[in-house]
């Protein structure tokens, strides 16, 4: 029993093959295309991929886009299905207002990350980072459950938007430093900056509410650029959101032994 797992972002498709939806099951194949390439993939990356007997997947990109997903699996006969943040799965509570408006990136992410530290035998309140288009930084406390999160820009967006909205302002590549004099090492820094600022206020304010300092956990594909500036000890983790498909799928497609 395959199982596929999907992570359609708004920038990229990722997708990996397991040998079953089980927490921990062996990877058998991966990859990842740019959402303008998803039309390729019957023919090209998933073309000689065993079928799936599961397909399970999380998305945030628009109803096109994921119609087009689904016209690329036409080629197994598999439907697949799709989280939708719903008040509680995987021992994870949503203590979001209306929790199906919840982005289901972040609530596999956090669902992700809740297991990933209960399978070390650490019950600690947790705060969750994705680093990708936008930025999400949540907090869950030692019980599991989802205090709220915040959205800011990535550093894409933070940059684009200073160019188009700052006359004469042109936004070439810089580096991170403490004390910037060029602009461009001003402007990526200033994103960078924000962006570890913004968790390291999470952190204090989990520590505050929950009594004890939390477990931060960072993922996304630029969560590697922030690593040399964040302020707060973090475990950086590329696969989050499978992992979070994975405990979710143990549960909805249960192994027939």
């Amino acid at each position: 029993m395959t199982f596929l797992a999907l992570d359609v972002g708004n920038t990229r498709l990722k997708w990996a093959q397991y040998e079953a939806p089980v927490a921990g099951s062996r990877l058998l194949a991966h990859g990842a295309v740019f959402l303008e390439n998803i039309d390729k993939l019957a023919d090209e990356e998933w073309d000689e991929l065993p079928a799936p007997s599961r397909i399970l997947g999380c998305i945030v990109a628009g109803d096109a886009v994921k119609r087009r997903v689904i016209e690329q699996m036409e080629l197994w006969d598999v439907a697949p299905r799709w989280v939708i943040p719903s008040a509680q799965e995987a021992g994870v509570t949503n203590g979001y207002d209306h929790p199906a408006r919840l982005g289901a990136d972040r609530w596999v992410a956090m669902i992700g990350a809740r297991h990933r530290l209960l399978a070390r035998g650490i019950q600690k309140p947790c705060v969750v980072v994705m680093v990708g288009t936008a930025v999400t930084v949540e907090a869950i406390d030692a019980s599991g459950k989802f205090l709220g999160g915040i959205i800011l820009p990535g550093h894409g967006i933070m940059l684009r938007a200073l160019e188009s909205g700052t006359a004469g302002l042109h936004v070439p590549t810089g580096d991170v430093r403490d004390f910037p004099t060029n602009t461009s090492d001003a402007l990526t820094s200033g994103g960078t900056f924000a962006i570890a600022g913004a968790v390291q206020r999470m952190v204090e304010n989990t520590t505050r509410h929950c009594g004890e300092a939390p477990e931060c956990i960072m993922t996304g594909g630029a969560g590697w650029k922030m690593g040399p500036s964040m302020s707060v000890k973090f475990e950086l983790v590329e696969g989050l959101i499978f992992d979070g498909l994975l405990e979710i799928a143990s549960r909805r497609f249960p192994v027939e032994l």
